[in-house]
């Protein structure tokens, strides 16, 4: 899919930000800790994604009811919905000056009904012109998302007949929407109540 920059700027795609903080100590740790193990920016990447797709439950797969939304308390209570998980990894590609940015896609449930905004990764790494888009979301029966730049495996194809949306904006930061729906809900109950419905 073909992104669109929200800010023509790339460095903008490296910046930090009150939820995208990784000039935070255990960012930081983390990012040092997957780059050590790795050396360099693919397999970094890489690695970063599978550390937040596998090590960080989905709160609705996992049934924890804290709300978490900066990417350092993602990092550090492994909790979080698609939006937080999208800011922890957004972070740790930042962290080894990787540029990376948010993306969403507008998804129903199994009977297209109940269209909510889902959050998504693009990254850009050394040598490529082009963002690819990776979904940390966490991986469940029927649902198989991967690290690949050239074939996109997120975690849900779009299904245009039911209304479904490949949202093109990518955003340096978090889209209002989603940020004002994580820090004004209390749990995860109010928060699928909050989940906004476009951008």
């Amino acid at each position: 899919m073909q992104l669109i920059q929200q800010n023509p700027d790339i460095h903008a795609y490296l910046a930090s930000s009150e939820a995208i903080d990784h000039w935070h100590p255990l960012v930081q740790e983390t990012a040092d800790a997957l780059w050590n193990s790795t050396g360099d920016a693919y397999s970094y990447a890489e690695a970063a994604f599978e550390f937040v797709r596998d090590t960080i439950p989905h709160s609705a797969d996992s049934g924890d009811m804290r709300v978490s939304w900066r990417a350092s308390d993602v990092l550090s209570t492994r909790n979080g919905i698609c939006y937080a998980k999208s800011h922890a990894l957004v972070a740790l590609l930042r962290a080894q000056g990787i540029p990376a940015g948010l993306c969403y896609q507008l998804l129903g449930d199994d009977d297209g009904f109940n269209l909510v905004l889902h959050g998504l990764v693009a990254l850009r790494l050394p040598g490529r012109e082009e963002w690819s888009r990776v979904d940390p979301r966490g991986n469940k029966p029927g649902v198989d998302a991967r690290f690949s730049l050239d074939v996109e495996r997120l975690a849900f194809p779009v299904r245009p007949e039911l209304g479904e949306i490949d949202h093109p904006g990518l955003y340096d930061a978090p889209h209002p929407a989603t940020l004002k729906a994580l820090q004004e809900s209390a749990d995860r109950p109010e928060l699928w109540r909050n989940l906004p419905t476009s951008l």
